[in-house]
This record gives C-alpha cells, structure tokens and sequence, in this order.
C-alpha cells in the first residue's frame, strides 16, 4: 500500500495496474480515503507536479473504488480533467477483470454524466466493448461522438470523406438519430460549406438512410418532431435540409398535414416556407380540406414575413378559383390580411376579396365590408368601390393621446449598513462579484469609513475572517501583493487590504500620488477619479479618522443634494476634520446645481475653504467641459498600444470639448484630464466592450459632457455590440440635453445590432417623457449621418418602428418629418426610404396628426406612379395627412 501511494505521489502512471493487484477489497478501500486526502492536498500543488500526480489519484481511485456509482462519480469529477494527454487508458486496465455487469453500468452511469471530450467517448466505448453491453447514449456521448468523427478525418492526408467514416461507425444506428433530439447539435455537425457528402453531414445521412445503414422512418419522425419544437437557427437549417434529402412521398407528406400547419404558423421563415410548399402540394393532389387550409392561413396571414404571407395569399387564390363555393369561408380569413403592416399586403387581400366577392352571401359581404373598415386612407377609395354603401367608417375614436413611460424618479440611497455583519455581506458579494453597480458600491465604500470610525478592531477582525481566501490573504511576498494592488487596485479589496495592513503604507501613498495622462481615453479617465477616491479611502481608514465620505450619492444616478453635502461640511468643520480631496473633488462633481441658490448660501456662511468652494460650484453652474457648439470630422487615430480600436475609414461627425479652468486649478490631479480641452483626434481608448455605470455617476450633473466625451465609442462600428448601453443613463442625467446628447442618440437609433437600438429608443421615450426631446435637433443630426452615409435608413426605421409600438406616435413622427424632408429632397432616393416613409405614414395614421403637410416632395413622390413600396408608402403618408387635415 505504501509503495502505490508512494507511485501515486511521483505521478508514475504505468507502475500503478501492478501495484493494484494483490490489493484486497479491504486495503483498496483504507488507499481510497488516503487518495481523497491527497486530491485535496494537491490543490496547492505547482501544475505541471500537480497534472502528473492527479493523473495517478485519478487511475488507482478507479481502480479502488468497488462501487459502479462511486467509480463513476470518481472519474467524472471535473477537478480530475486537468490534463492534455489522457489518463483513459491506465483507468481501463486497472479495471480489467471486473463483473461485466458492473463494467454496464459503470458506462451508462458515465454516459449520464457530462462526457464533455472524444477522450471520454472512447472510454465509454471500450467500457461497452469490455462489458458486452448495448451502448447509452446522451448528449454529451454523442458530442464526444461528433468530434472524434470531425478528427478523424484530417488524420489522413487526404482527409478521409465523412461518408466513409460514418459508414464505418459501428454504433451509426444509435449515435446519428439522436443528433436531431439535442438541444443543440454540435458544432462539428453544423459546420459545412459545401453539400457533397464527403463533408455535409445532413447529406451524408440521407444517403446512408438510402443504402439502409439508417433507419429512414426514424430520421424522419424525429426531424420533423424537432423542426415542430424549434430551436436555433443552425439547428433548424440542419435538419430541414435532413428532410428535403429524404424526399417524402406524397403518402408521408399527407399523415403530417398537422405538422406542416404547426411549421407553417409558428416555424422560422425556411422552416414556414418548406411548409407552405408541401401544403401547397397536398392541396394540388386534393389532401388539403377547405377547414384545415382557413386554419392555417389565419395564422400565417399574421406573420410578418411578407414573402409568406403572399404565398399563402396566392395559394388561397388558387383553392378559391378551384373552389368558387370556399369564397364564404376563406374570404373573411383573406380578409385578416387588411391590417397587416405592409400596404402591399393588404392591397392584394383587397383585390382578392373583390375578385370571389359576388359568390358570397349578403352577410358575409356585409361582415368583410366591416373588415375593410380598418384599411387605411390610401386604400379607402379602392374599398369603397368594392363594397360601395357597405363601406362604412370605422367606429369613432377618442382624441389621440401620446403614450410615454413615467418620468423617471431618482431613487433615494439607504443609509450604509450601521450593522457590521450586515456590511460585511455586503462588501463580501461585491468583491466576488466584481459588481460595479453604483448604489451598492458606495453604500459599502461609505460603509466602510463608518464602522472603521466606529469600531475600526471589530471590523478589521469581521473582514479578516469574511475574506479569508482572497489572493491578496495568501501568505507571500509584501512585495508582490504591492505590485499587483498598485496595477490593479481591486475595488474595495485595496481598502480592506489596507485596514487590515496587507498592503503598504508606502504601496497607499504611491496609489495616491497616481494621476491619469492627458493622452489617455476618456473611460481612463472617469476611472482615475474612482481610483483617486479608493486610493484615499485606503489612506483614511488606516485611521479611522473620518466618520463619512462627503461624495456618497443621495440618489440612484449618483447626483448628490447640496443641502446634504452642505450637512456633512457642517458636520466636517464641527469634528475640525479637513476633507479628502478626491472625495471633496467627486462630492462636487456630483452635486445638483439647479435650484441651489439657498445650499450656496448655507455654504458659504460656513467659513471655511470647502464651504466657499462648493457655494462659488453651484452659482457659476457652469459643464465641467463645455461642449463646442460645432461638428468636427475626424478620422480614427492610427493604432496604438497592445489593443487599440480598430480604425474607420469614414470620417465621423463628433464635437469636441473646451476646457475648465477652475478643475485644473483647485482639483486633485487625477482630475485635471476632465478639465482639459479635447478633440476626438487625440483619443485612444481599449475599453473594448467595458460596461461601466460608475462612469455616468462620476458627472451625474453634466450629461452633455459626458455624451460629448463618450460619443467616440458611441458610433455605429460595425464589429461591436453593446455601445449604446450608456444612453438610457445619459438620459437621466441633470443639465442641458443639448448637441452631444441629441448626436449620440442619432447614432444610436441608427446602430447595427437590434440590442443597441433598443437602448437608443429607451433613451429617446425618456428624453421624451422629461420634456428634454428637441425633435428637430435630433431630426437634423439623423440627417447628417445618413447624409455622411454613417447610418442606414433601414436601421432608424426599425428603431422608429419600435419607439411608436409603445404608443409614442406622435414624437417619433416629429423625429421623422425632418429626415423625411432632408431625404426626399434628394434627386435619388436612399436604401431604405421606403421604410422610413412606412412607420411616418403608420404614426400619422395612429396620432391623427396633418404636420406632415410641411415635408417637401412628399406629393411629388406619391404622384410618380408605379408599385414601388417608396411610392405606395408615400402615397400612403400623404392620404394619412390628407385626412387628419380633413
């Protein structure tokens, strides 16, 4: 027993089977607790020491364990995978000569588990080929699976064809059905790019299920169970194109009539439109009743796809042309068709109500003149000669009123925690969260300075314990802990280090002596202030001295009252305490300046250098760097540093920034970037995709400052996603909502991912709901970009169409009179125009509003003539404006 633990320890895989032998169940079962104490020993292990030792832990636990679960639970655990080279094959000749049934399950109970890798698929498979067993299948098997297939291939020069392969696969019956149960398929398996079978797999499987190495009917039912389900779009791609190489006779298409229909109604557009091509089918051969075709047309009719729904149109046609007796029961389902979006739509359900109309009954045409009703202006004369005195208008409706989210409400901070276990939680899960949210930081940060004022033993005790475990807690050299703090100061660790004298007093005074370079990126910048500010936090509670931070936010957004910052000096010069300067420095920053005539007052009566710093702050009520009032060009500035943004070929509309001298005279230095003049030119940044609120809450006061320095990385960049998170902040922020707001908006409508735009439009109904909304600035700036081709007209129509969903007609449509003006002046018309056109014309119907009548070439476009969807949708904005003028 000794000399295999001592194998085990130097790692020496090949000794163990030997050395495992002669072992009873008893001994086997005294190693197995030693090896529990050593995989925990290991731990702290160096890697490449710990890598060879697990191994060995790894191969004599399998073989001591006499249990099929424990062994199983043994060689699964995740801790045991750390390795390059598998382990595997010792594992299975320590457990040669094992009960073949014990050897079953033992494979299926690993089967169950996560089998992440090929290497533990092969083990699985010589378990089954050990045990004479059928093999269990799971996702994770067959993973494993996929990708020792996908390796296999290019182990021959030239690679072996994917056929060949799978032909060759003994277990193909099993494994390749239940790729189409997974939640989703492997990558292996999805990736192609060509269809030849030597490389496609879903070709590669039809024609295996041709040469009967599959079973047909079972591939069938199951991909049409699963395109029936859903899923992601690879998944779905995969085995609709399984189905079509399996070529369903006419017989098989006809027993899943209901499927097609599910597809049909609820499928991804290729899954819907394979759908509708076999309903189609089943109709031509007479499988299709009149019942199920109206069932599934009222569902696709309200999809909006429009190439699906005019399939379905057309094919309802055809039945009624075949059929002239369906037109009462499939003309009120064509009829669903009026209030669809597009006015292409509803204008080929009109003409085809119109054309089986005489072959319905009196009430029916008075029930279809009722859904005619709901058709727009543009259509109003083509439905009145179709239903003529059956026509009437729709039902009277209540004056339009504009649907805007509630202003939003600055929300007041708690108090810090007085309770020291309850501030202990708190700095605790924000340290393992690494959370940046701003209410929660600063309630600890001030909690922190309070209880250390309080009861500095108590909490320097409750953080030594809570912590316990942290890198910084790890005994080693005070010269590294130092470092790495002073390169990374950690958030609230460097004060807790501090407190608890892990880090230097010496490391504290260089952090504090810190500042940001004036050629550093704005994101630098705004986190150099929160640098200075943990820095002197990290100083302050050595001793206890301060009873508060003077910069604790009094909301949400992080704005401070001045009337409590008023207190708190007040308190300051009552206990002679002398404030921070970083603190004070942010407590400015952050403190509302409107309406603060009274708190400057009160400021100022307290007769000390803080009192009349803050008094002279709230009267000028000056940005802390004022905007220029004028667009700048700028190319991106050449690649720098180890990860600078990728350049942009095409010139940006940016404004730049003035300086502020009063920030460069009396604030701390890490300050001074914020009231230098700045250029977007000079800017360089590798905050790529760096999210963080702490920089709006640093100038809760001054948004227009704060877009102007943002806007750089606010731009519509075609490669990231996630830029415009900070506008829905920028909206809630005190001061003029002037230029720099209004332009990072525009951007931000006119973004590439959907999730971006979604933020512009919060954004925007807020502006909106605070009364902060200059439609035609905004208006205006939309129309340079689109001018400069910095945004695509398609994007702002989605962006446009999403804003009016809430209900916010009439303000998208005072955002879009001024684009359409400055578009529809052009001698040719930009991508996308007709799209912008539809959602004008779609408020205008909703608001009821005539303020269209002032856009230039409106009617000149409408009256061209032609089918283009430019001309229909103008056309169709005019009529709207017509009869709200009316």
């Amino acid at each position: 027993m000794k000399e295999l633990i001592t194998a085990v320890r130097d790692g020496r895989l090949d000794d163990i089977p030997a050395l495992l032998t002669p072992l009873d169940r008893a001994e086997r079962r005294l190693v197995l607790t030693e090896l529990k104490v050593m995989r925990k020993e290991m731990r702290s292990w160096p890697w490449g020491e710990r890598t060879r030792a697990r191994k060995a832990v790894l191969v004599a636990g399998a073989g001591c364990h006499a249990g099929a679960a424990g062994c199983a639970t043994w060689i699964g655990a995740r801790e045991q995978r750390e390795w390059v080279r598998s382990p595997y094959p010792w594992v299975l000749e320590v457990l040669v000569g094992r009960d073949p049934a014990w050897l079953a399950d033992l494979a299926r109970r690993l089967t169950a588990r996560t089998v992440e890798s090929e290497a533990e698929y092969q083990l699985v498979l010589e378990l089954v080929r050990m045990a004479g067993c059928p093999l269990p299948v799971s996702d994770g098997l067959v993973r494993g699976w996929a990708e020792r297939v996908a390796g296999s291939r290019w182990q021959q020069r030239p690679p072996r064809p994917l056929i060949d392969i799978l032909r060759a696969e003994p277990h193909l019956g099993v494994l390749a059905p239940h790729l189409l149960d997974m939640p989703e398929l492997p990558p292996p398996v999805t990736w192609a790019a060509t269809q030849d079978p030597a490389e496609h797999w879903p070709t590669a499987l039809t024609v295996l299920s041709a040469e009967g190495l599959l079973d047909r009917s079972t591939l069938l039912d199951r991909c049409v169970t699963r395109l029936v389900r859903g899923g992601k779009t690879v998944d779905m791609r995969f085995c609709l194109q399984v189905l079509r190489g399996l070529e369903l006779t006419d017989r098989e298409e006809a027993a899943r009539v209901t499927d097609w229909a599910a597809m049909a109604a609820d499928g991804p557009s290729p899954v819907a439109g394979h759908a509708q091509e076999a309903l189609a089918r089943l109709d031509g051969h007479g499988e299709l009743s009149i019942d199920r075709l109206a069932d599934v047309s009222g569902s696709v009719l309200f999809r909006t796809e429009k190439k699906l729904v005019r399939s379905q149109l057309v094919l309802l046609g055809r039945v009624l042309r075949r059929v002239p007796s369906s037109a009462e029961e499939l003309l009120p389902v064509v009829a669903e068709a009026f209030v669809h979006p597009d006015i292409g739509i509803q204008e080929r359900a009109l003409k085809l109500v119109a054309r089986h109309l005489p072959a319905t009954a009196p009430d029916v045409r008075k029930d279809l003149a009722g859904m005619a009703s709901q058709l727009g202006a543009v259509h109003r004369s083509a439905a009145r000669a179709v239903f003529g005195e059956l026509l009437v208008d729709g039902p009277a409706v209540d004056a339009y009123e504009e649907v805007l989210p509630p202003v939003p409400v600055p929300r007041r901070l708690d108090p810090a925690p007085a309770d020291t276990a309850e501030l202990i939680e708190e700095v605790v899960a924000l340290v393992r969260s690494r959370s940046r949210e701003v209410t929660a930081f600063e309630r600890a940060l001030d909690g922190l300075i309070r209880c250390a004022h309080n009861a500095r033993a108590d909490l320097a005790d409750a953080l030594r314990a809570a912590l316990a475990g942290q890198w910084w807690t790890e005994p080693g050299p005070q010269a590294d802990i130092d470092r790495r703090f002073l390169r990374n100061h950690d958030g609230l660790q460097v004060v807790a280090a501090s407190l608890l004298g892990r880090v230097s007093e010496k490391t504290v005074g260089d952090g504090r002596a810190r500042w940001t370079t004036s050629d550093t990126c704005c994101h630098a910048a705004l986190d150099g202030v929160l640098y200075a500010r943990l820095w002197e936090a990290a100083t302050v509670i050595r001793t206890g001295e301060l009873p508060f931070l003077l910069a604790t936010p009094t909301w949400h957004t992080g704005a401070l009252d001045p009337t409590d910052l008023v207190e708190r000096l007040l308190t300051y010069q009552k206990l002679g305490l002398t404030p921070g300067p970083a603190d004070f420095g942010q407590a400015l920053l952050r403190v509302r300046r409107t309406d603060g005539a009274e708190a400057a007052a009160r400021a100022a009566s307290l007769g000390t250098a803080e009192g009349d710093r803050l008094a002279a702050w709230i009267r000028a009520d000056e940005p802390v760097a004022p905007v220029l009032r004028r667009h700048v060009e700028t190319e991106s500035p050449e690649p720098q540093g180890w990860f600078p943004r990728p350049a942009r070929s095409t010139p940006r509309v940016l404004p730049a920034t003035n300086g502020h001298p009063v920030i460069q005279q009396e604030f701390p230095r890490s300050f001074h970037w914020l009231g230098r003049p700045h250029s977007p030119r000079r800017q360089q940044c590798s905050h790529w995709g760096d999210t963080s609120p702490q920089w709006i809450a640093t100038l809760p006061a001054d948004g227009e400052t704060l877009a102007a320095w943002l806007l750089p990385f606010l731009t519509c960049e075609e490669d990231q996603r996630g830029v415009a998170w900070p506008l829905p902040a920028l909206a809630e922020t005190d001061g003029p909502a002037e230029g720099a707001i209004h332009l990072a908006l525009a951007y931000g409508l006119g973004a590439r991912y959907p999730e971006d735009r979604l933020s512009a439009v919060d954004a925007l109904l807020i502006l909106a709901a605070r009364g902060r909304l200059d439609a035609n600035l905004l208006g205006g700036e939309l129309s340079v970009l689109i001018d400069r081709e910095l945004m695509k007209p398609s994007r702002l129509a989605a962006a446009a169409r999403t804003a009016a969903a809430t209900g916010a007609y009439q303000t998208v449509l005072s955002v879009l009179v001024p684009v359409l003006t400055a578009l529809l002046a052009r001698e040719q018309a930009p991508r996308g125009l007709s799209d912008l056109l539809g959602v004008a014309a779609e408020c205008a119907e909703q608001c009821g509003s005539p303020q269209t009548g002032g856009i230039a070439g409106l009617a000149a476009t409408a009256a061209r003539g032609g089918s283009t969807q430019l001309v229909r949708q103008a056309a169709r904005l005019e009529a709207a404006c017509r009869e709200a003028a009316g």
